[in-house]
């Protein structure tokens, strides 16, 4: 299977200027290599048969008949090869000439694609040689190529659209690509000669980037090599291939050799986000469609694809740190937004001494720095039950007391026997009546505190606990506002480090010991040593991993065996298949059988991409059946 993804490859190649016969042959060799990677599309620079460079041989007969000679010979050999090859030369055209886009594949001329922009500014001066591809209103068949040339789209197969354009088609400010991709084009081509000085390299990273985001399409950008012509101009063989805003591949600048730069594009992750983006609309006006040119893409190895084990945690130090403190300024934000409107005394946090309530309790006070208040406005309080340990008690009241938030203990053991009593239950059977008996004791002891002293009681709870429903109905599950619902819990253990950075060395230390310390609801007895006994990931799996499936799913719908694949690359070394394959079944029955939980979630504010909130991001029944997703 390929997982819908496409393999592509830009190029950038040795060349002689005016010399096609030299050039077809630099093209048939970087075919060769394209084909020995499984790469089923092949992008070469601007006017790669003849050179962008040759300035007034352009109009000579011999030049002309020599590039459309060097075209039929690549076009003959790519005859039985499975993939579709991009070639740039000059085409006439009754009184004009054009710079054009060759689609060829399996002994056929697909299309020709004229550029439409021509530059003719400080160092450029097309418009010497060519006519604009916008002369053409409609697409033209041209006899000589069998085949139509101007403004067009193919379609590939599997899901696969195409579309060209040329060099300075990208920097004007509606490129040709913005209208493609609205007829169904979910990959750009650009057949390019950009010419090198001091950033140029930079920004023009930046615009194939920003246009493939905006396009939400992948971009193929091969550009002329350090063989043109150096009478002026130097030029670099750039090449990139970005997906929705990310640089995916990037070959190397300024090489004597071939630069053949290789990339998996996710073909249907891109339909995905297309589809759940209203704004992204179908056009009804004319344009030329060429199908019919299907390529075989039966399967897909990931060789030139990287996976992110990660997807909600930057893997940059500096990228990280940023993205936590942009969260943290958002969660805080909102408490005190949340807080100022419904004239709050201030908050009430229940504190365990794990992460999540580590990190409620770190944003309440940053609430309160934004609103001029005091943390003793903060009540925080420890409850401890049957399965509290001496190691997070003691770190919840050393964290409190550093931050100088007020505090209070209220054991729940007593309360907790009496209603178990009260319920017939026996407490010497350790059940999930047993644990939820003190998760809803806890939660009714903080709610109760906050109506008595006239503050918000704010949750604790993050988005993987919602995600498999982690969480006690009406228990730990219930609050007034839920400032980490739309965290992941592989980013919590991230802001409580961001935060621990930036503290004093007191509040630094309690905050590592914490994180520390296994992710556990301490709601079952200490082991024999007194150490916590009751792990989260033993009983659900790694919640690294429940991140990677939750990311995937809700973000672009994969089904379950792409998650699994990708799973398997992003964790090579790691988990092996079997692993991934249980915790991904897992991870699909209890997303599926918690919605209703979801469904009543307490307001809370969007941090990222994925959310579940049921009144914003994420909608579905409570009742759906798993059997097609597993």
């Amino acid at each position: 299977m390929n997982y819908g993804f496409f393999r592509v490859a830009a190029a950038s190649l040795k060349l002689k200027v005016a010399d096609p016969d030299y050039n077809k042959d630099e093209i048939k060799k970087s075919i060769d290599i394209a084909l020995q990677e499984g790469t089923r599309l092949l992008v070469t620079p601007e006017l790669s048969i003849t050179g962008y460079t040759c300035a007034d041989l352009f109009f000579t007969k011999a030049l002309q008949d020599r590039a459309d000679n060097a075209l039929f010979d690549i076009v003959n050999y790519t005859e039985d090869k499975n993939i579709v090859v991009i070639v740039g030369t000059i085409i006439p055209f009754y009184n004009s000439l054009y710079n054009c886009a060759v689609v060829i594949s399996n002994g056929k001329v697909l299309g020709i694609v004229p550029k439409t922009h021509i530059a003719n500014y400080n160092e450029f001066y097309e418009k010497r040689w060519f006519a604009s591809g916008s002369q053409f209103t409609a697409c033209q068949w041209i006899d000589k190529y069998n085949a139509t040339i101007g403004n067009q789209v193919f379609d590939l197969g599997n899901g696969v659209v195409l579309g060209i354009e040329l060099c300075e088609d990208l920097w004007v400010p509606n490129p040709p690509s913005s209208t493609l991709v609205c007829h169904g084009a979910n990959i750009i081509a650009n057949l390019s000669a950009s010419d090198e000085y001091v950033s140029k390299a930079e920004y023009r990273e930046n615009l194939i980037a920003n246009q493939s985001a905006r396009c939400i399409c992948g971009y193929i950008y091969a550009g002329a090599s350090v063989y043109e012509s150096t009478t002026d101009l130097v030029f670099s063989g750039a090449t990139y291939i970005a997906e929705n805003g990310t640089l995916i591949a990037k070959g190397e600048r300024f090489s004597r050799d071939n630069v053949i730069t290789i990339a998996d594009i996710d073909v249907e992750k891109l339909t995905s986000q297309r589809r759940n983006n209203m704004s992204f609309k179908n056009l009804n006006t004319e344009i030329g469609f060429t199908s019919g040119c299907e390529v075989k893409n039966d399967d897909n190895d990931l060789k030139y694809r990287f996976v992110d084990p990660h997807p909600f945690v930057p893997a940059d130090d500096e990228k990280r740190k940023e993205r936590c403190k942009e969260i943290f300024a958002i969660q805080a934000s909102g408490l005190a937004k949340r807080i100022e409107h419904v004239g709050s005394k201030g908050v009430v946090v229940g504190i365990s001494g794990g992460l999540d309530s580590t990190l409620a309790l770190l944003v309440c006070v940053e609430a309160m720095k934004l609103l001029g208040r005091p943390n003793s406005d903060i009540l925080g309080i420890t409850m401890p039950g049957f399965g509290t340990t001496d190691r997070t008690h003691d770190n919840a009241v050393e964290l409190m007391h550093s931050l100088g938030v007020a505090q209070k203990e209220i054991s729940i053991k007593d309360a907790c026997i009496l209603h178990m009593n009260d319920i017939e239950h026996d407490n010497s059977v350790k059940d999930i009546t047993y644990e939820n008996t003190q998760a809803r004791e806890r939660t009714q002891i903080l709610f109760d505190m906050a109506n008595k002293h006239g503050k918000l009681l704010v949750g604790t709870g993050d988005l993987s606990e919602l995600a498999m429903g982690w969480c006690t109905y009406n228990g730990d599950h219930m609050s007034m506002y839920g400032v980490n619902a739309s965290v992941p819990k592989t980013l919590v253990r991230y802001l409580v480090e961001y935060v621990a950075n930036v503290s004093d060395d007191k509040t630094a230390e309690i905050l590592q010991d914490i994180l520390e310390t296994p992710v556990s609801p301490e709601l079952l007895p200490p082991d024999e040593n007194g150490n916590i006994a009751q792990k989260t990931e033993d009983n659900i799996g790694p919640y690294e991993l429940h991140d990677f499936f939750l990311y995937h799913f809700v973000r672009f719908g994969f089904t379950k065996e792409k998650i699994v694949k990708l799973a398997e690359k992003a964790f090579s070394g790691k988990y092996d298949c079997d692993t991934i394959n249980k915790w991904a079944q897992v991870f699909f029955k209890r997303f599926f059988i918690s919605q209703f939980k979801r469904s009543c979630i307490p307001d809370s504010p969007k941090v990222g991409s994925v959310s579940l909130s049921p009144r914003g991001d994420w909608r579905m029944p409570s009742d759906a059946s798993f059997n097609a997703f597993i």
